[in-house]
């Protein structure tokens, strides 16, 4: 069997079962990585009985660590409470580089930090955008900055993730590479029936808060049922904007056109984003037009400002160009645009560049903290610090060689195409 390319640690606090777009990228991710002959671990907390080891498909190793989650699905910030089993199973996995996702994760940050302690590679991608102003965003984007200050590589899912990144970082752009979401084409098809051409269903599945544009609907759906007497609205999702929708169906006597579903199972809809919107590229891979922000190609897509009047232009335009939309030609391009395989290929670019970095001592990497800040620089060297010793400590009470390396059994039986359940049976042998 031919050497392994990179055994590769992915760390969030956002995984299965856990249901969202970062935990979608991190699994389909995993998986083409693990096509590629490289060995994949992924790292999280325990999600209710959940804990311990277990084996997905492909031999993919999920380790969920015996800690609750805290707030939002995140583990509560311990700093250093975490470095010893993060370093026994970086030690145990024989990881080569470490793959953080996803800024709000504080399972993420404490990882990273402890891997470049130990002088680990690690790759971080943002999944989310953030603002400058508000309370919360000014005390993540601090946090970011820490975090980043001493990362090999990160990615983004757009563009504008990009930008945002940076701006919000401090971190060179250089640095910086752009890796788009993919969707599982085998997942979302086309329907093998169509609606007649006189029925028209737009489908809205959103938290109904201001931040989402709820207020918008209140004011595009009159007008959209009056100009269009044989479209109908589907609105899925609960929130505090829900009873203005309520009142607006009231008003206008719309209660058999606009069917409010309510709050929605996360199994039951399709997965969204901020940075770069999945449900976008999976309603397009079932042949569906969609009234957003620019993410696809123009003809896949029809461009709205966040203005009543232009959202209800948009509209019309998109049911004008329907009858043209052929879904599975629709279908057919997603699944060359947006590929998992594709974007495993691309990470594997950056995993490669990254590993190339050279070596630093401590003092050229607490001389990146410094430049944080005059007061939050000095604080964050002085983490550092900390945090080297503690890493000296262990090293002193369980020398790296006392740990026993884990064999590569989940991903021998991967190539060989075994099934999971027979891994024991595999190990034996």
């Amino acid at each position: 069997m031919a050497d392994l390319k990179h055994k590769i640690l992915m760390v969030s606090d956002f995984f299965y079962p856990n249901f969202g777009g970062v935990e979608n990228h991190i699994y389909y991710l995993s998986q083409c990585l693990l096509k590629l002959g490289h060995k994949v671990v992924v790292l999280t907390h325990a999600y209710g009985n959940r804990s311990g080891v277990r084996y997905m498909t492909g031999g993919l190793k999920v380790y969920y660590v015996p800690w609750r989650p805290f707030l939002m699905q995140n583990t509560f910030p311990t700093i250093y409470g975490t470095f010893p089993i993060i370093r026994t199973i970086l030690l145990r996995e024989k990881i080569s580089l470490v793959h953080g996702h996803q800024a709000f994760s504080t399972l993420c940050h404490e990882t990273l930090m402890h891997a470049r302690t130990m002088g680990y590679k690690v790759v971080f991608t943002d999944h989310s955008l953030y603002g400058f102003a508000d309370v919360g965003s000014i005390h993540m984007n601090k946090v970011l900055q820490f975090t980043l200050a001493d990362v090999t590589r990160a990615i983004c899912v757009s563009h504008t993730s990009k930008e945002n990144t940076v701006l919000r970082s401090g971190l060179p752009p250089e640095k910086v590479f752009v890796i788009p979401n993919a969707v599982d084409t085998a997942m979302f098809k086309p329907a093998q029936q169509r609606l007649g051409r006189d029925e028209i269903v737009i489908v809205v599945i959103s938290r109904l808060v201001y931040r989402k544009g709820a207020d918008l609907l209140v004011e595009v759906i009159p007008e959209v049922c009056r100009l269009y007497p044989n479209v109908r609205f589907i609105v899925g999702g609960d929130g505090p904007k829900r009873v203005r929708l309520e009142e607006m169906r009231e008003k206008h006597s719309l209660q058999d056109r606009v069917e409010m579903l309510g709050a929605v199972p996360h199994a039951s809809v399709s997965s969204l984003t901020e940075a770069f919107c999945i449900a976008i590229l999976e309603a397009a891979s079932c042949g569906l037009l969609t009234v957003s922000t620019r993410v696809l190609p123009d003809d896949m897509i029809v461009l709205a400002e966040p203005d009543p009047s232009d959202m209800v232009h948009a509209i019309r335009k998109a049911i004008s160009i329907l009858p043209n939309i052929d879904p599975q030609v629709m279908h057919d391009r997603m699944k060359r645009l947006y590929n998992w395989n594709d974007v495993a290929e691309r990470t594997e670019i950056v995993y490669n560049r990254a590993l190339k970095c050279s070596d630093q001592s401590l003092l050229e990497r607490l001389s990146r903290y410094l430049s944080c800040g005059a007061w939050a620089g000095k604080l964050f060297c002085l983490v550092m610090i900390i945090d080297f010793l503690i890493w000296r400590l262990l090293e002193l009470l369980q020398p790296a060689e006392d740990i026993e390396e884990v064999p590569d059994v989940a991903l021998r039986c991967h190539q060989h195409g075994e099934r999971i359940e027979e891994i024991y049976r595999c190990k034996s042998e």
